[in-house]
């Protein structure tokens, strides 16, 4: 079965933040044999004085394929309640891939717009039969929990944080090796043009690619006759 697990406000000014937590966890249900994860992605949603955020209000979401359904839950709630900074305001949320409706992927795109309220929130996730719990201090995270699970759902908005290989790629790489060394579903310039298998791109040291189309999508461009992908800063702005 095909699980997205959303999380946000999991951390403080001190701690590390919300995505090292989901990529702890990922690496911790691996670990206990209780799904396999197959991606983590960021979200930014909006950023208004009105909104309690450590930072920049983004949340995370993983997809992974698991039999465990219950123990999923249980152990992603245990975690978060044992690794959650002190004053954070952590929200889970769990759905199943093909349970994720219209009204989940609207009030998803609603929070990169507007200031929405925490009993939404559970309204939302209530007649869709989404599991969706605040875990600590005000619970105000569901928010974001619930909307990183509509917003990759959809599957046009954020960029990975994590993909199997990914953060080990560094330097050239054919095209065909990135697919296979780090499970990028697609290379192409912003133009939508697919290059060569053969074509060999610089990834640098902070490959992270986009999501579109529901695919893992590492967007390129040409200079001096040499292909790279682009830089942090441009698709810091594409995946906002």
């Amino acid at each position: 079965m095909n699980l997205l697990i959303g999380i946000d406000d999991t951390d403080n000014l001190e701690s590390r933040g919300t995505g090292y937590r989901v990529r702890q966890l990922a690496n911790w249900l691996a670990e206990n044999r209780l799904g396999v994860p197959r991606g983590i992605t960021r979200h930014q949603l909006l950023v208004d004085p009105r909104i309690p955020y450590t930072s920049h209000n983004s949340s995370a979401c993983m997809f992974i394929e698991t039999d465990h359904v219950e123990d999923v839950w249980e152990a992603s709630s245990e975690f978060l309640l044992r690794e959650s900074a002190s004053g954070s305001d952590a929200g889970l949320c769990l759905a199943e891939w093909n349970s994720i409706n219209a009204e989940v992927i609207a009030f998803a795109r609603r929070a990169k717009l507007e200031v929405l309220a925490i009993s939404e929130a559970g309204q939302t996730a209530s007649r869709s039969a989404l599991r969706l719990a605040g875990l600590t201090g005000t619970g105000g995270g569901i928010i974001g929990a619930l909307a990183g699970v509509g917003l990759r759902r959809e599957g046009n908005d954020g960029r990975f944080l994590w993909l199997p290989g990914l953060r080990e790629l560094k330097g050239r790489y054919r095209i065909d090796e990135i697919h296979a060394k780090a499970n990028v579903d697609r290379v192409c310039t912003l133009n939508d043009e697919n290059l060569s298998p053969e074509t060999l791109i610089d990834v640098g040291e902070w490959a992270r690619p986009v999501l579109r189309g529901g695919q893992a999508t590492l967007f390129v461009e040409e200079q001096n006759h040499e292909w790279s992908i682009l830089p942090k800063d441009r698709v810091k702005n594409l995946s906002n």
